[in-house]
């Protein structure tokens, strides 16, 4: 008994001291801005929507049941196409976007360079040799040779959109960052300085470098920890220059929050809506493919580019269900579904977009 419980003692200690000082589950953000939120109530941030997943018995049971099912769809059975970075050359004139997999995107606008959610880790992890591996077997380019960055854009904290390696790859490459509040204390202490990170709160705008970026509601919830569930805001962004109105919309399960983006900062030349990882258990936090073309109808998008597919396997439908779905109901509702390879860029102009069904 005595050494059951030195062990269990040993175990409780190990996982304490992990926890808080392994650095990529980050910080727990303490700013005073966090309780004036009118999102914040109770001790953590709060979605408008009630929103809460499906918990009962029955739906654990399920849960445990398809996690130990094995199904070879999950996931490609070869390394997928992608397009070498970068396929045009940079700067250019015209509003692009290139899609890197999952929600990592680069947005080329008025001659500024913004990465959107950028996770080029190897697996969504605080352990990246454990969980499951990203599709690609490598990335359309190398770190160490992509282009400076004028701006970086993180919609919340979780793992598969902010990763410790790659911020810590992107420090000396980036001017600023943008993020809602709360994940700035992340940043802080994988080493950026303060004076690069700006927080915004949900309907707060920043003119920056001659661009619009308005931080609006998402429906969804944070945490890279055991104790900081809700302890940072969640996002989407809305991205306005001369050129372009462009529209992202992080995680984000089906709401009436994007009529209301719609309204204030619509129409968009293009949206990037989430689609994919979906489960009609836990669809308040995440959209099925038919509410991603609605979420896109509502915000009063023109093109459509689905992400957070692709690239990780952290649900339980087919690795192509999310693109078949969206791009069979984004037909009969007439809306155009961009969907470039992994590492392809694309213009933002006229009516010529990637469609290949290259997933086939």
């Amino acid at each position: 008994m005595t050494i059951i419980l030195i062990l269990l003692l040993a175990t409780l200690v190990t996982a304490f001291l992990i926890v808080k000082y392994y650095p990529a589950f980050g910080k727990k953000p303490t700013s005073e801005r966090i309780l004036s939120s009118p999102q914040y109530s109770q001790g953590s941030f709060q979605n408008t929507t009630p929103t809460s997943m499906d918990t009962s018995l029955s739906s654990s049971v399920s849960m445990i049941r398809d996690l130990v099912k094995r199904d070879a769809k999950r996931k490609p059975g070869n390394d997928i196409p992608r397009v070498s970075f970068p396929s045009i050359s940079h700067p250019h004139p015209v509003t692009n976007v290139t899609w890197f997999g999952h929600s990592a995107a680069m947005l080329e606008m008025d001659g500024k360079r913004l990465l959107l959610d950028p996770m080029f880790g190897s697996a969504p992890s605080p352990f990246p040799w454990i969980g499951g591996k990203r599709y690609s077997k490598e990335l359309p380019f190398q770190l160490d040779d992509l282009p400076s960055i004028d701006a970086v854009i993180f919609s919340h904290d979780h793992y598969d959109h902010l990763d410790y390696g790659t911020v810590r790859k992107l420090r000396t490459k980036v001017k600023q960052f943008f993020v809602p509040i709360g994940v700035g204390s992340h940043l802080e202490r994988w080493g950026i300085h303060p004076d690069h990170i700006v927080e915004l709160d949900w309907w707060e705008e920043k003119e920056w470098a001659g661009l619009t970026l308005a931080c609006t509601p998402a429906r969804h919830f944070s945490g890279r920890s055991l104790n900081d569930r809700n302890a940072s805001l969640w996002c989407s962004w809305c991205i306005s220059g001369i050129s372009s109105n462009i529209f992202f919309s992080g995680d984000s399960g089906f709401g009436p929050h994007f009529k209301e983006i719609g309204e204030k900062y619509g129409p968009f030349d293009l949206t990037l809506v989430e689609c994919g990882q979906y489960d009609p258990r836990w669809a308040p936090i995440h959209m099925l493919p038919e509410e991603t073309v609605q979420a896109h109808i509502d915000v009063k998008g023109k093109w459509m580019l689905p992400v957070h597919w692709g690239a990780f396997t952290l649900s339980f439908h087919e690795w192509t269900d999310p693109i078949e779905r969206v791009t069979t109901y984004g037909k009969e509702r007439n809306v155009p579904i961009v969907t470039p390879k992994i590492g392809e860029t694309f213009l933002v102009e006229g009516d010529s977009f990637p469609s290949l069904r290259w997933w086939e």
